[in-house]
């Protein structure tokens, strides 16, 4: 089963926004304290790993097998020798989602998935045809977020440092640091450039806010859910049961500004929202499907609008694609950013660890959403001038009649409220 809770489903926070299935996190200290690969056993064992799971057979037309001889038959005298090698190799297949991490980049991706990180709170992706560093989003309330990051900003230079031909793993290096050290970097957005200089801070990230809003549409609830971490699921409960208390009569879920997190998150909350449907398909290189699908243990019926822009990504995607799908919800905002691929991180003997693309995912009604992402059923779209205001200058007026894909949100739940209520009254009748 290539999604479920005790394989731990995610995507790498604040390195690449993926769908990723770990393996078996943990293994990486017992291999480095009881068995020492040599370098270029190291070598094989990612390549095999490759030649085994890898989503595409032809290997993005890369003959696999001369690229095994060809790094076999080099004589490495250190894991840095080996480490520089691998990710040579793997760069032949021009896939930026798999990609290979010493034991220092491994470690700090599984903390990442924890809530808690240290940092500036972005997720980076490398553009599939640029291969230029983008943005994916910066997480609410973080230092990136308050210095004015946005999602599709491209960073030219880190610390004065070109990052032409910069992996992501690279990028994050010479990013991270200790909290309230400053790190610089030069954006390009839309054809300008700008520098921002940005303190680090210990990022503890929580990811539901909720509240009880009156509106023209009524008493509703209002849940900003902000990343798919670890513990995303026990929150999102804890805010629909809070709300169904107080007799609201619908939803807005935002996940403008989400850029993924744990895939497994977002199926358990999918399944909060939906009775029954399909939530998310995966099909791997041999063709074969696995499925995700409600339980039959909705918190709430009641009508669901959900936000979403081009920052909402990979988790984000499978929880508005499958309520969309299933008709569940009406998608408002824009289109979101297209991360549709599946990526089996593995621990490696000597405390490193790889992530390969093994799949892609698909939407309940069988969409492929990669490098396209999910289309709103209303568009609304911001001016450059609304996004700097909204999401920079002024914060509170977020989810109020001044933010204009919230009001949208209103205007059509109330009409699913008012349908609702008539259809209620007829069936009494």
């Amino acid at each position: 089963m290539v999604i479920t809770k005790s394989r731990l489903v995610l995507s790498a926070t604040v390195v690449t926004l993926s769908t990723i299935v770990v393996t078996s996190l943990g293994i990486h200290s017992r291999g480095q304290a009881l068995f020492k690969e040599s370098p270029k056993e190291l070598v094989d064992e990612v390549w095999q790993i490759v030649q085994r799971q890898y989503v595409d057979g032809t290997f993005n037309q890369v003959d696999w097998l001369a690229v095994r001889q060809e790094y076999l038959g080099k004589s490495y005298s250190s894991q840095q020798e080996a480490y520089k090698s691998i990710r040579e190799m793997l760069k032949k297949l021009e896939d930026p989602y798999t990609r290979f991490m010493d034991p220092e980049e491994f470690k700090n991706m599984q903390v990442d998935t924890s809530g808690e990180l240290t940092g500036i709170g972005i997720t980076i992706s490398q553009d599939e045809k640029t291969k230029r560093l983008v943005v994916i989003a910066p997480i609410e309330d973080t230092p990136a977020f308050k210095a004015g990051i946005l999602s599709k900003d491209v960073i030219l230079k880190i610390d004065g440092k070109s990052t032409e031909g910069m992996d992501t793993n690279q990028a994050v290096s010479l990013i991270r640091g200790e909290a309230g050290t400053q790190v610089s970097l030069i954006i390009q957005r839309n054809g300008k450039q700008k520098q921002f200089d940005i303190k680090r801070s210990r990022i503890e990230i929580h990811p539901v806010k909720f509240s009880q809003k009156q509106t023209p549409a009524g008493n509703i609830g209002y849940i900003r859910l902000n990343q798919f971490s670890a513990n995303a699921g026990k929150e999102m409960q804890s805010a629909i049961n809070n709300l169904e208390s107080k007799q609201v009569s619908g939803y807005i879920l935002d996940l403008r500004g989400n850029p993924g997190g744990l895939l497994f998150s977002s199926v358990e909350i999918a399944r909060m929202w939906l009775n029954k449907g399909i939530i998310v398909s995966t099909i791997n290189r041999q063709g074969e499907q696995e499925r995700e699908v409600a339980n039959g243990r909705a918190l709430t019926t009641k009508p669901l609008v959900v936000l979403v822009n081009k920052g909402s990504a990979s988790a984000s995607e499978i929880l508005s694609g499958a309520l969309q799908d299933n008709k569940r919800a009406v998608i408002v905002g824009t289109q979101t950013f297209g991360k549709g691929l599946v990526q089996s991180v593995r621990p490696l003997e000597d405390g490193s660890g790889m992530a390969v693309t093994i799949a892609r995912y698909h939407t309940p009604s069988g969409k492929d959403i990669n490098k396209h992402g999910i289309d709103p059923d209303v568009k609304v779209e911001l001016t450059e001038a609304q996004l700097q205001e909204l999401w920079l200058k002024e914060r509170d007026k977020l989810a109020t009649p001044a933010d204009p894909q919230f009001a949208k949100a209103v205007e059509v739940l109330g009409k699913q409220t008012a349908n609702s209520i008539t259809t209620t009254t007829t069936n009494k009748n």
